[in-house]
């Protein structure tokens, strides 16, 4: 599937409850899915963000970089509904709105990856996939959670994905790294994401895992989803990213699109570019000196 054939990300059946459909805007074409505009966030004295935009459409990876402190965290509590922005504006499908909740994000078809998956690892792939939206069958006391059903439907939503995993019966927790961020990028698939943030997904991941993660998420994007990648890896990035936002201390430090950069200058950019190169000059070796200098 090329780019061009992707959905526009709206709502599937049995998505998100209160997704709305993407209208299209005046000139025809569907607004972004998420956009930010000169968002900021106070903590008491401390501004964590100041003039910070983003844009997420549908089909498309948004790579979020910076190193610690640069206010990643900050940007996904934001789009995620845990924080409320003070300044500047947060849209959804082109309407103002302004999250309360992340239960709000997740009606509105706005998922977050956090790095820590919060999962159970003693429980099994299943009711991990499962976890606070277990279906049931009966009625009254007769009530018990349909486990046929979850297991059916988590190897069938997984495979879709193209994650094939020996068996959904073991503990998630006995699953390598990638494969459990591949598990939780499967499930808001499922439920009817149209959103999706990924909070450092490969951060603790080895080469081989990280490019399981990467194909996962390129599967996210190919769905229709719109794809917001926090990341400190610029090659991580450069392969999946179809636009990339630097941080730095709270303030944008870039903001390309893939055409516009190069993997060369992302990576100089994310280092610091000319603080770098000032650096290089102030710790360079000063040449000792030879016999006779500085002698009359």
């Amino acid at each position: 599937m090329t780019r061009d054939d992707r959905t526009t990300g709206e709502a599937r059946p049995g998505g998100a409850p209160g997704a709305r459909r993407t209208a299209p805007d005046a000139a025809g074409a569907a607004p972004p899915l998420v956009e930010l505009e000169d968002v900021g966030k106070d903590y008491g004295t401390v501004r964590a963000l100041d003039g910070v935009s983003l844009t997420v459409r549908a089909g498309e990876i948004t790579c979020v970089l910076g190193d610690n402190g640069a206010g990643k965290s900050t940007l996904i509590k934001i789009v995620s509904g845990l924080h409320q922005h003070d300044g500047g504006t947060f849209r959804i499908d082109g309407e103002e709105v302004r999250l309360t909740s992340p239960r709000q994000a997740l009606d509105r078809g706005i998922a977050t990856v956090y790095q820590d998956l919060a999962v159970v690892p003693l429980m099994p792939v299943w009711r991990n996939f499962f976890l606070g939206s277990e279906p049931v069958r009966g009625r009254g006391p007769l009530r018990r959670l349909d486990t046929a059903a979850m297991r059916r439907t988590t190897r069938e939503a997984l495979l879709r994905m193209g994650i094939d995993l020996r068996d959904v019966d073991q503990p998630i927790g006995t699953l390598s790294g990638g494969e459990r961020q591949s598990v939780a990028i499967a499930r808001a698939v499922h439920f009817g994401a149209r959103v999706l943030v990924l909070d450092e997904p490969t951060a603790a991941l080895g080469v081989k895992q990280a490019g399981v993660v990467l194909r996962y998420v390129a599967a996210a994007r190919d769905r229709g989803l719109g794809v917001v990648l926090i990341t400190h890896n610029p090659h991580h990035a450069h392969l999946v990213g179809d636009r990339f936002v630097l941080l730095k201390r709270g303030t944008m430090a870039g903001s390309h699109t893939r055409d516009r950069i190069t993997l060369d200058e992302l990576t100089r950019q994310m280092a610091g570019g000319s603080e770098l190169e000032q650096l290089g000059h102030e710790l360079a070796r000063t040449p000792a000196p030879g016999p006779g200098d500085g002698e009359g």
